[in-house]
């Protein structure tokens, strides 16, 4: 039985969505549920409750299903309501400088799919990255045995700066072209209604939907790849922030007149704790070409074997990243005061930054408030969980479609 998919916890100061919408989403987020459950939990009445999810099972969108988890009883099966999965499918994808990540979700969140394509270099035009786009969905397509016209929206990610209201991605380091409609394009090249955003506030949908935010109102996600990353979720809902490109923790400067940074500033989060920062400092301690490794995974894990393996300038590198990591977070606690942080991401399963430092040096520049401190949790996710964070996109708009209030 699936768990259900989508935020648990209601928005704050009333949910001005139709009640047919919520309806819907409570049943997804809990993965089945009987009627008397949802009128409990929206405080409506069970006649409201049956009246909607009649309409909603007509339309195909929901299903009677026997309540599992209930024990036996005498008599009928209790019954449960859940999603119909199979009525729509969403494709989720992450664009990266490595490989671009896809999944195929159906309408209650399960995965039927996932493909990879490599990425051809590190920077992209705009031309290629569509060219790439295509052949990802064809691949998915092959590997889930759907067609085009199976699939009813598409959510995308990747690093940078993106305006995800208008579409347009202002800058990003996987892209050689600058201030480019890339979602227009994209949805031209698929024939699909596409979404596009911050791979980061993709990732924290993913948590806030499958993850650990799930049943959290405020919490950040910091990211560490090939660039640090955040997203925040406040009273349930992502942060864009006023004119969209999101929480760029990455930017924030840590050290006046610093390292060089790949957006060009000095002295920024990132040129201190990402992978091409970490990768530089290695080049110089160990007298190495940083570009003579295949990859920057590849360079990573070397270093890391190095550092367990006591190599002094080996953890005199990730302890340094570590410090300056520990004053992004700090500064993460004092500016938003989340519930949680989560560090999310495939690097994290390295655990190259020797988290009990980082977290204790964070602790001891934050102001006490008489609390305890703010917790922080470690995600090893792989890289499909970006592209999960995607589809969620995907779903939300296409839910909104369906039961919105525009909906027809």
């Amino acid at each position: 039985m699936s768990s259900g998919c989508g935020p648990l916890l209601a928005l704050p100061q009333g949910d001005t969505r139709p009640l047919r919408q919520q309806v819907f989403e409570q049943v997804r987020a809990n993965g089945q549920m009987p009627r008397m459950d949802v009128a409990r939990k929206l405080n409506i009445s069970p006649g409201s409750v049956t009246t909607i999810t009649s309409d909603l099972i007509a339309r195909g969108l929901l299903q009677e299903v026997e309540d599992s988890q209930r024990g036996p009883s005498r008599g009928r099966p209790p019954i449960a309501l859940r999603v119909a999965p199979q009525s729509r499918f969403v494709v989720g994808m992450k664009l990266s400088d490595e490989r671009h990540t896809a999944v195929l979700l159906d309408l209650a969140g399960t995965i039927i799919a996932e493909a990879h394509v490599a990425s051809a270099s590190l920077r992209q035009s705009t031309e290629d990255m569509l060219s790439e786009v295509s052949s990802l969905m064809d691949r998915l397509l092959q590997k889930s045995g759907r067609v085009m016209s199976d699939i009813s929206a598409v959510g995308i990610g990747l690093p940078g700066l993106v305006d995800a209201s208008l579409g347009i991605v202002k800058w990003s380091p996987v892209m050689l072209d600058t201030d480019m409609p890339l979602r227009d394009l994209l949805s031209k090249t698929l024939g699909l209604p596409v979404s596009l955003d911050n791979d980061t506030n993709l990732l924290t949908l993913a948590e806030l939907w499958f993850g650990a935010g799930r049943g959290i109102s405020n919490f950040a996600v910091v990211t560490i790849e090939r660039g640090v990353g955040m997203g925040l979720v406040l009273n349930n809902r992502l942060f864009r922030g006023a004119l969209g490109p999101g929480m760029e923790l990455g930017h924030t400067k840590v050290q006046l007149d610093g390292a060089l940074c790949r957006c060009g500033q000095r002295g920024c989060l990132e040129a201190y704790v990402a992978d091409y920062a970490i990768i530089r400092e290695a080049g110089t301690a160990f007298e190495r070409d940083p570009r003579a490794e295949s990859s920057a995974v590849s360079m990573i894990e070397t270093l890391y074997d190095e550092a367990n393996a006591g190599n002094e300038a080996a953890l005199a590198i990730f302890n340094r990243a570590g410090r300056f990591l520990s004053v992004g977070l700090a500064n993460i606690v004092q500016l938003f005061d989340p519930e949680r942080i989560i560090l999310s991401g495939e690097r994290m399963r390295y655990d190259y930054l020797n988290v009990d430092d980082v977290l204790s040096e964070m602790n001891s520049m934050i102001l006490p408030a008489g609390r305890a401190p703010t917790p922080v949790d470690i995600h090893a996710w792989g890289g499909s969980v970006w592209a999960k964070g995607a589809a969620a996109l995907a779903l939300s708009d296409v839910t909104d479609a369906l039961l919105g209030e525009n909906a027809a």
